[in-house]
Formats: structure tokens, C-alpha cells, sequence
């Protein structure tokens, strides 16, 4: 079975050209059959705002009106992601953009309305790998940004977390993937105001220890979430560290495991 690596990148690296642009040379030279999924960073709630368009969130998640699906899919599917790939090809990785309407590859539905209605907000219910597989097998590379569609014309602004756990599900069952989520910090901390204080292993159980004792809490909880679903669905590996972990076998990161 071939191996693939499927990678995310966060705001952080997005809304830095300098660090975006680094990592996209590593990442073209990076070698072996590879996805990149990446978050939008900060650009769509400053056009949001340039455009005098309310970007309402509600316990940090935001709510996705038509005029900001809009604008995050002008953004996401289009600034943010075209400018990924041109950076690729200009580092000769072949690739190609994709939202999950694309190829018709993720397929979402509206979240449901509880508590809070969060508007064109998908929850992924599908991952259809048939055109990836071809694109990968070739060693061109897919880039997704953070959209869905239902399948009925309607796009869906996606948690990229969950976009990436759920392709790596996908993908598990014709390779072995390894899924690594990357961000700012070296990887999930005992303690947030000590940077070296990394985790190295978690595993179900200390899992929920490590959240009993408060030591996980807040955005990091949907972000480990999504790596237990994807290592408890036959993902081979994941890691949650600084994009470096990618690169140099000494860099400190965390390992999810069963």
C-alpha cells in the first residue's frame, strides 16, 4: 500500500506571506503522494470588514450568512487557495485547487439549529476520493480550502479540522496516511504559557484525563476531537505540531495514538 501524507496549515501561516511562502517551498520538496488543506487566516473578516459586513461570531465560531459565504468563498476557494497553487507550481509541485463541490468530493449538510443557528455551516457527511486518487496517483497534488457543498447547489463554510480528519478517513482505505495538523506551537502543552512543555504521546485515555484536569480545553478540544476520529477510522498517524515536524526528525511534536 502507497503511503500519503495529508497536511493542514493554519491561520497563522496563511495571513504571514513570509512564513506561507517558506513553507510552500519545504512542502514542494517535500517527497512521497501529499494533500494540503488550509485555513482562511484573517483575510475574509478584513474584507468582511472593508466591506462594512458584520462578521458575527458566537463562542468563537462564526456565523456564515449569505454575504460572508460569500466573501469566504471568494477568499477561501479563491485568493487564498489560487495563490497556494501558483506558489506550488512556481516550486514545480504540480497541483490543483479544490473546494468540496469540486469533483464533487465533500459532501456536507447544513448543521442543524439547536441552541445556535450557525448558518451555511456544513457538517461533512461524505468524503469521494475516486478523483483524488487519480491526481495523487499521479503525483499532482490536491490543495482544498475549507468549503463543501450539499450536492443541491449549496456551498457550506467548513471547519478545515474536520476537512482534513475526514479526507484522511477517506483516503485510509486505499493508503497509508499519516494526517498532521500544523499550527504555531510545538505541539499540545501541559502548560500554555511554556512553549517546551509539549505532550509528546496522548492516547484515549490520558486523553481524558488531560481534560478532566483542564489541561485541554477550549479551541484545542475540536482539534483533538478530529484526530481521535481519524486514528480511531484507520488513519495510520497523526501529529500536531509546528510545520517543522514535517521536515526535521528532531522537532518536538505530539503523537496521537488509540
Amino acid at each position: 500500500m502507497k503511503t500519503l501524507k495529508i497536511i493542514k496549515i493554519g491561520g497563522n501561516i496563511i495571513d504571514n506571506e513570509k512564513l506561507l511562502a517558506d513553507f510552500l517551498i519545504k512542502f514542494s520538496r517535500l517527497e512521497g503522494l501529499k494533500v494540503l488543506v488550509h485555513g482562511g487566516g484573517k483575510l475574509a473578516s478584513k474584507l468582511a470588514n472593508k466591506m462594512g459586513i458584520d462578521v458575527k461570531m458566537i463562542n468563537g465560531r462564526r456565523i456564515t450568512n449569505t454575504e460572508t459565504l460569500d466573501i469566504a468563498t471568494m477568499v477561501y476557494a479563491g485568493k487564498v487557495n489560487k495563490s497556494i497553487v501558483a506558489q506550488l507550481q512556481a516550486n514545480n509541485c504540480n497541483s490543483v485547487g479544490f473546494s468540496g463541490a469540486d469533483g464533487n468530493t465533500i459532501v456536507s449538510e447544513k448543521r442543524p439549529v439547536n441552541d445556535i443557528d450557525f448558518g451555511f455551516v456544513g457538517d461533512v457527511k461524505k468524503v469521494n476520493t475516486e478523483v483524488l486518487q487519480l491526481l495523487v496517483n499521479n503525483n499532482v497534488t490536491p490543495v482544498f480550502c475549507a468549503l463543501t457543498h450539499d450536492k443541491k447547489g449549496q456551498l457550506f463554510n467548513t471547519n478545515a479540522d474536520t476537512i482534513v480528519s475526514e479526507l484522511a478517513i477517506g483516503f485510509a482505505k486505499y493508503f497509508e496516511v499519516s494526517l498532521y495538523y500544523c499550527f504555531e506551537k510545538y505541539g499540545v502543552l501541559k502548560d500554555v504559557n511554556d512553549d517546551n512543555s509539549v505532550i509528546e504521546n496522548i492516547n484515549s485515555n490520558t486523553y481524558k484525563r488531560l481534560i478532566e484536569d483542564k489541561i485541554i480545553a477550549d479551541g484545542m478540544l475540536p482539534k483533538l476531537n478530529n484526530c481521535f476520529h481519524a486514528i480511531e477510522n484507520q488513519v495510520n498517524k497523526v501529529c500536531i505540531g509546528k510545520p517543522e515536524m514535517l521536515f526535521q526528525t528532531s522537532s518536538k511534536y505530539t503523537t496521537i495514538e488509540k
